[in-house]
């Protein structure tokens, strides 16, 4: 049996090397699950379970204090939800009617990759970008609880009777895989008085990044066969893509040219920038065709990329956090 320290040393190190190399892993899990789709696809019903254990070790980092803290300071909070949740999805809508027309499964994920919540990465890049974390878990926290209402929504407003959607069962999925798993840690972590996140950590983070290298195999294995047949149109798809993501970063930076503050800044762009596209694979493939999964699936090798080039843009002379105070407020840190 391993002993617990040896582990716990082990866990941290490759914790720590998975958060250097996210960039490179999650396409790697995606061109593997691709590539060996036979052989993987019967994996895929695990994926539910996985998330949601990915979303409970999420929750048992939180403090309660965190979340309340950001709520100090409602305005950024709103402005960035308001970017994420309404205005990219109108963007995503109106650039994917103009290059695949109104009626395409194409539009229908691009839409998805905006409502979904934002990504659980943020978290480390707003880290390491000298961003605000108080602010960045509340927004990923409050975004994942919203989305049992946001996503089919979303989708109902904009598409309503146009494509068949079971808004009873995203909903349900939601809960179960994203809501209750994030309230379970979150509670967890509090019972404990923070103690839970140091017992269980890295341990936990460990096993986490396990199960989101194997959702992101499992769900390209379950699509690899849609992508192969659709052909070029993949290829086509791609430049789009790319511009969104893109749009998410510059949405982020506009929502936050209120506060003038490079701390501010960072944290928005990469709320606005970075979805949970695990999630949106598990929606787009359990509800729609499978090409409305396709812009989800695609973001995986520009999303994270695009986090790293971002993060090198902050660092530039002139643009770089300078670690001051944000205008207007109370300066938040990361608490337990």
């Amino acid at each position: 049996m391993i002993p617990t320290s040896t582990f716990r040393s082990f866990a941290s190190a490759f914790n720590r090397w998975c958060d250097r190399r996210l960039s490179l892993l999650t396409p790697g899990a995606l061109l593997l699950g691709f590539l060996c789709s036979d052989a993987l696809i019967g994996g895929v019903p695990l994926v539910p379970w996985l998330f949601a254990y990915i979303t409970f070790a999420m929750g048992l980092g939180i403090r309660a204090r965190e979340v309340r803290l950001a709520f100090t300071r409602p305005l950024p909070m709103l402005a960035a939800l308001a970017v994420a949740h309404i205005v990219m999805p109108l963007m995503a809508w109106g650039a994917g009617s103009v290059l695949f027309g109104a009626d395409s499964p194409y539009v229908v994920g691009f839409v998805l990759l905006t409502l979904i919540p934002l990504g659980i990465s943020s978290l480390m890049w707003v880290g390491v970008s000298g961003g605000l974390p108080a602010l960045i878990t509340a927004l990923v926290v409050v975004s994942s609880l919203l989305s049992p209402l946001i996503v089919p929504l979303g989708l109902d407003l904009m598409f309503g009777a146009s494509i068949e959607m079971d808004t009873r069962g995203i909903m349900l999925d939601l809960l179960f895989i994203v809501v209750l798993p994030t309230a379970a840690g979150i509670a967890l972590n509090e019972a404990a008085r923070g103690r839970a996140y140091t017992a269980l950590q890295p341990g936990a983070a460990f096993f986490s990044k396990l199960a989101f290298l194997a959702v992101i195999v499992l769900n390209a294995a379950a699509i690899g066969p849609h992508v192969h047949a659709l052909g070029g149109a993949v290829a086509a798809a791609i430049p789009a893509i790319v511009v969104l993501v893109a749009l998410g970063y510059a949405a982020g930076c506009a929502a936050a040219m209120p506060w003038r503050s490079a701390e501010m800044t960072a944290t928005l762009a990469y709320g606005c920038g970075i979805r949970n596209i695990s999630l949106g694979i598990v929606i787009g493939l359990g509800y729609f065709r499978p090409e409305a999964a396709v812009p989800v699936v695609l973001s995986i090798l520009i999303q994270q990329p695009g986090a790293a080039v971002f993060n090198g843009l902050l660092r530039k002379p002139g643009a770089r956090g300078t670690g001051r105070q944000p205008s207007g407020g109370v300066k938040m840190k990361r608490e337990g």
